[in-house]
């Protein structure tokens, strides 16, 4: 996969959708910053974008995609892929549904994703060096386009849906004492059913990831 890399852009997502729909780049395709000055995070608030960090994003065509895997999930693969590369760095990285990356107690990024027409852009943000408050960081020296081929170079193994998945039912164990967002409200883990699809069942309701 090519890799774009630039010294500063206002968010490597929107920026790649962008050129997608303008027919100026075509999947499957990477894009990373240096910095990022007005990133998106969950539920659409901002992510700040402080040099040191990871800002990157990558579109790819569905049909590259395992054959096995929810495109209601896709968030959920991408970063349970992204968390295993960081525990070779912190073993402490864990994932809290769907697709937020934390270090012991606290968020360090995130994992967001977009289906445009039969491509999949996903987006991920990651605090290597520094990160605002109440977040924190890996508190490491990277250098993040290595960081970027290192993912890439897992995800285009491609592994299937059920492989990945088997190790987000571990991690998934981490999850009981925290809460999610779902239609603007706030809902508690402790008693969720982690479903084979990615899904949850929430106060009898199933809930897909929804970013």
């Amino acid at each position: 996969m090519e890799i774009l890399s630039f010294d500063t852009l206002f968010s490597t997502q929107r920026y790649l959708i962008n050129e997608l729909e303008s027919n100026k780049l075509h999947a499957p395709i990477a894009v990373i910053a240096r910095e990022q000055t007005d990133g998106v995070g969950s539920r659409s608030n901002e992510w700040q974008g402080v040099k040191g960090n990871f800002f990157a994003s990558f579109a790819l065509p569905c049909d590259l995609l395992p054959f096995d895997l929810p495109l209601a999930s896709a968030s959920i693969y991408f970063a349970q892929i992204m968390q295993e590369l960081l525990q070779n760095i912190n073993e402490n990285v864990w994932l809290k549904w769907p697709n937020d990356l934390y270090l012991e107690g606290s968020k360090i990024g995130g994992v967001i994703t977009q289906k445009i027409d039969q491509i999949l852009v996903c987006g991920i943000g990651i605090n290597i060096s520094s990160a605002p408050e109440p977040y924190t960081n890996l508190g490491v020296e990277i250098d993040t386009y290595f960081l970027l081929e290192k993912y890439i170079n897992e995800l285009e193994k491609f592994p299937k849906w059920k492989e990945v998945f088997s190790k987000v039912k571990l991690e998934f164990e981490k999850n009981r004492e925290y809460f999610v967002h779902i239609n603007d409200s706030k809902k508690s883990l402790l008693k969720a059913v982690l479903c084979d699809d990615g899904s949850l069942i929430l106060d009898g309701e199933k809930v897909f990831s929804l970013r």
